[in-house]
C-alpha cells in the first residue's frame, strides 16, 4: 500500500499522526512543494492507494478522480474541504475522511494577531533587533469596540474573550438576529455600521458564493 501526503510544506504529518498503527507496512510518500496543475497531480498520484490532503492547498475535481483510478482513500484535515468534488468522490467509490477539529486554535491565533497588531509587536520586535528601542506607544483594548463578521462557533469564541478585556462587541451576518447576537454577549448591526464602528474587525465566515466579495472597497472606505 503506497500513502502520498500532499502539500505538507512543514513535514506536520509524519509527527502529529501514528503511522505506525497502519498494518502492512506502507510506503508513505510526502509532497513537501505543491503540485502545480491537475496534470502534475494526476501523474504524481497515479500509484497511490491512499491520499492524505493537508488543508484546501490541492482541488479535487471530478477531472483528476476520473484520472486516478487506483485511488481507495483520500483524508483531509478537518471535517470540511471545498476543494473536494464530494459527489465525483462517491461516484468513483472513493471514501473522503476527515480528521478532528482542533476547536480552540484558531481562535487563539486570532487573538494572538489582535493583540500582536494592537501592542504592535511585530514592529517593535524588528526595531529591536536592529538595535532601537521604544519608537512609539501600543494602543491598548479596553473600551475599543470588536466587530465580528460571521458569529458562528468561531466567531462567537472570539467575541466571548473581548470581553475580558471589556471590549464593547457588534456582529452581523447574513441571518443572524438580534437575539443570536445577544446569546454571544455582542450587539447585532447592520453591515456598514459593523465596518464603520469597529475598531478591530474580525472575519470568520466560509468562502462560498453567498460570501465571496462581501468585503470590498466601499466596506473598507467606512
Amino acid at each position: 500500500m503506497r500513502i502520498a501526503i500532499l502539500d505538507d510544506y512543514q513535514n506536520a504529518a509524519r509527527e502529529c499522526a501514528d503511522w505506525d498503527s497502519i498494518p502492512g507496512d506502507p510506503e508513505i510518500v510526502a509532497f513537501h512543494q505543491h503540485l502545480p496543475g491537475e496534470d502534475a497531480v494526476a501523474e504524481a498520484l497515479a500509484d497511490f492507494d491512499i491520499v492524505v490532503a493537508m488543508r484546501e492547498r490541492t482541488p479535487f475535481p471530478a477531472s483528476l478522480f476520473a484520472r486516478l483510478p487506483k485511488l481507495r482513500l483520500l483524508v483531509t484535515t478537518g471535517m470540511r474541504n471545498l476543494a473536494v468534488d464530494m459527489e465525483a468522490a462517491r461516484a468513483s467509490g472513493v471514501p473522503v475522511c476527515g480528521t478532528a477539529l482542533l476547536p480552540y486554535a484558531a481562535f487563539e491565533h486570532a487573538w494572538a494577531l489582535i493583540l500582536a497588531l494592537a501592542k504592535r509587536i511585530p514592529s517593535a520586535d524588528r526595531l529591536m533587533r536592529e538595535g532601537g528601542w521604544q519608537a512609539g506607544v501600543s494602543d491598548g483594548l479596553h473600551g475599543k469596540t470588536l466587530g465580528v463578521l460571521g458569529l458562528g462557533k468561531l466567531g462567537a469564541k472570539v467575541a466571548r474573550v473581548a470581553h475580558a478585556f471589556d471590549m464593547r462587541v457588534i456582529a452581523w451576518s447574513q441571518n443572524m438576529t438580534d437575539q443570536q447576537a445577544a446569546e454571544h454577549g455582542a450587539t447585532r448591526v447592520e453591515k456598514d455600521a459593523l465596518f464603520r464602528e469597529s475598531d478591530i474587525l474580525t472575519i470568520h465566515m466560509v468562502l462560498s458564493d453567498r460570501t465571496r466579495a462581501l468585503v470590498g472597497e466601499h466596506e473598507l472606505a467606512l
